[in-house]
């Protein structure tokens, strides 16, 4: 069983402010917690091969193509601007 002590040090590193009663309901699902972490400890997973996802996926990326009536919008966009340099819009500096 955990101690009353180890509950109100994990409670103070997570800065949580816990009255008498919650410690000791925390005490007893934390050790219930680490009981049944005992318990699946003497499971054997000897023959068990380890994977990271249950289901084959591959990343599926498309080139990265510009579309032609999104080159015209930009274009357009530019225009109506008030100020452009170079094709592109101008703003002011918002670092000094």
């Amino acid at each position: 069983m955990i101690s009353k002590q180890e509950v109100k040090h994990i409670a103070k590193l997570a800065r949580l402010g816990l009255t008498g009663k919650e410690i000791e309901k925390f005490q007893r699902e934390l050790s219930r917690i680490l009981d049944y972490i005992e318990k699946l400890k003497e499971v054997d997973v000897s023959k068990v091969e380890p994977y990271i996802h249950p289901i084959k996926m591959e990343n599926i990326m498309r080139k990265d193509q510009a579309k032609e009536k999104e080159i015209e919008m930009k274009k357009k966009l530019i225009e109506m601007a008030p100020e452009k340099k170079k094709g592109y819009l101008k703003t002011k500096s918002i670092l000094k």
